[in-house]
């Protein structure tokens, strides 16, 4: 498995690197608004700084500069929650000034934080559905991509189901100019269900926590036709006995199978669980193997 197979010498990080890999990241998590440079991290974990960045996006999937910004955004999604003041809870994250928030972090919260705080008040979401051979599904995007892609008995479910996950959101049907580009993605849709990943990755607008963003950017990594224990997924975020917040963060994905989830398997080789039902993830991994052969 390309990227994801722990067992090729090629891709195997040392122990010792890899210990010294999670106790930065521990260091980093216990006070985000610290700011650490590649030179001084390197320093703390005896490694040259080239060493560290290879190694580090290797093991983690994001670089020790991305990883100190995601683990900023953790707090300032947690500090909005809980006060008053936006400005307040952007400088106690860590962030130098909120101009700086709102150019480029946004991006990763998928809103501005005061959209975010609100419940992503402000915040634009098209939706469509369409049949396909797997069942019914709704696709929602914003202007970044989409964000919601599930399965359902029903349009009124699946728009009660998006509703919940973005409850300040404006949502509203999917306009007519945009339908040409919803008709494409459900012919890349179809395909992706018949194991074809030939079209290019479709645009996502993914929203979550810190450790989901990692989890879901690792399962982007799984090549088709191949599959992951939860096991080697928390191994590869650099937390290997989160086994159960890698299988919650695979259960908490908004988007079906272009966020992979179905791709991620129990160590004994088992299915293990699918929010979209048993039955869709085996139909998905044997269409997969199939085609990849």
């Amino acid at each position: 498995m390309r990227g994801m197979n722990a067992n090729h010498p090629k891709s195997r990080t040392s122990p010792r690197a890899e210990a010294a890999i999670r106790r930065l990241c521990d260091l980093i998590a216990k006070d985000p608004t610290r700011r650490h440079t590649l030179k001084a991290l390197a320093a703390e974990a005896a490694m040259s700084p080239f060493h560290l960045q290879r190694s580090f996006k290797k093991l983690i999937g994001v670089t020790p500069k991305e990883f100190m910004e995601s683990e900023r955004l953790r707090a300032l999604k947690s500090g909005l929650r809980r006060t008053a003041s936006v400005t307040q809870a952007i400088y106690d994250a860590g962030f130098g000034s909120a101009s700086r928030v709102y150019e480029r972090v946004d991006t990763r919260l998928g809103m501005t934080p005061k959209q975010y705080r609100a419940g992503g008040a402000g915040v634009e979401i098209s939706y469509a559905s369409g049949a396909t051979q797997l069942g019914l599904v709704m696709i929602g995007a914003t202007d970044r991509g989409i964000c919601f892609l599930q399965f359902g008995s029903s349009e009124k479910t699946l728009l009660k189901m998006l509703g919940e996950e973005y409850p300040g959101a404006r949502i509203a049907p999917m306009a007519a100019e945009r339908r040409a580009a919803f008709d494409a993605w459900m012919q890349v849709l179809a395909q992706r269900m018949e194991g074809d990943a030939t079209h290019g990755p479709l645009p996502l607008d993914i929203r979550g926590s810190a450790f989901q963003l990692k989890v879901w950017k690792t399962l982007l990594a799984i090549p088709r036709g191949a599959v992951a224990s939860y096991g080697e997924i928390a191994r590869r975020v650099g937390a290997p006995r989160a086994v159960r917040a890698v299988a919650s963060a695979c259960a908490a994905n908004r988007i079906a199978i272009l966020v992979p989830c179905h791709r991620v398997i129990r160590g004994d080789g088992g299915l293990g669980g699918y929010r979209w039902g048993l039955a869709r993830k085996r139909t998905l991994l044997d269409r997969e193997r199939a085609a990849s052969r």
